[in-house]
């Protein structure tokens, strides 16, 4: 039947096709059987299947309609299947009635919902891993580390939250229809324990300033702010104050946020 329903290039899709990865991505997590799965755009359901073999508590959030009659068989009293945006979803309005213990988040998304789709889950009260299929070069943003080219702001705000492991790659030719480029996975593990941070949104703010024109150096970017301050942090870690964003790891960032 699935074969009669096309990817739709507006929507993004792209249908993960081999077996052996797909069994990779569900081994990713380790649930309990009083866990809750939200697994996003589960298409046809070839990733579904095998995570209902856990048999832990499974919501799927479809936006494309055509797949109900696929979708459908696989509801029961643990598993159920929510037409709708995502990112227009409240979660805790969908899952109050459900009884989980922790939360386990997996997905193959397009590239560019990958932000959004974080962001709208990244407080979720017992949240304890994500596994994403993304994009080669997006999965090496988020795993940068500081020095690199693909170390940015995005990199510093998930590391905040997260530790992230990049799991393995997934050639496009796994795909249906096959996309340009090859893909990664990404495990996501919500940090035990959080930085100390005295003010998020300031450090968030600092971070976001910092990387906001790339080619120029930390202080161009952070003029605004207290500049000697800063210099003085930088001496104590021996960076000179020519220094970029990119060489800054998150840790100096929050002493940076503390002491502004």
């Amino acid at each position: 039947m699935d074969n009669f329903i096309p990817a739709k290039k507006s929507l993004g899709q792209n249908f993960l096709q081999d077996e052996n990865i797909l069994k990779k991505i569900a081994d990713s997590i380790n649930t309990l059987e009083d866990d809750l799965i939200i697994e996003i755009g589960p298409g046809k359901g070839a990733l579904t299947k095998y995570l209902k073999d856990k048999n832990s508590y499974l919501l799927c959030y479809e936006i494309d309609t055509r797949m109900k009659d696929i979708l459908n068989n696989y509801e029961d009293n643990k598993t159920s299947i929510i037409y709708k945006d995502f990112l227009k979803t409240n979660i805790l309005e969908d899952i109050k009635d459900i009884p989980y213990n922790n939360i386990y988040i997996i997905a193959n998304i397009p590239y560019y919902i990958t932000t959004p789709i974080i962001k709208h889950v990244i407080n979720l009260p017992n949240l304890k891993s994500m596994t994403l299929l993304v994009q080669k070069e997006v999965a090496k943003r988020f795993t940068a580390k500081p020095g690199t080219k693909d170390y940015n702001s995005l990199t510093i705000y998930l590391n905040y939250y997260f530790d992230i492991k990049y799991l393995f790659e997934v050639k496009n030719t796994c795909f249906r229809p096959i996309p340009k480029v090859d893909s990664a996975t990404v495990n996501f593990t919500k940090k035990e324990k959080n930085f100390i941070c005295k003010n998020p949104d300031l450090f968030f703010k600092i971070v976001e300033d910092a990387f906001k024109m790339k080619r120029k150096t930390l202080k161009n970017n952070l003029k605004s702010y207290n500049w000697n301050k800063i210099t003085s942090i930088l001496a104590n870690h021996n960076l000179p104050d020519t220094v970029r964003a990119e060489q800054i790891p998150i840790e100096l960032f929050i002493e940076i946020a503390n002491n502004i």
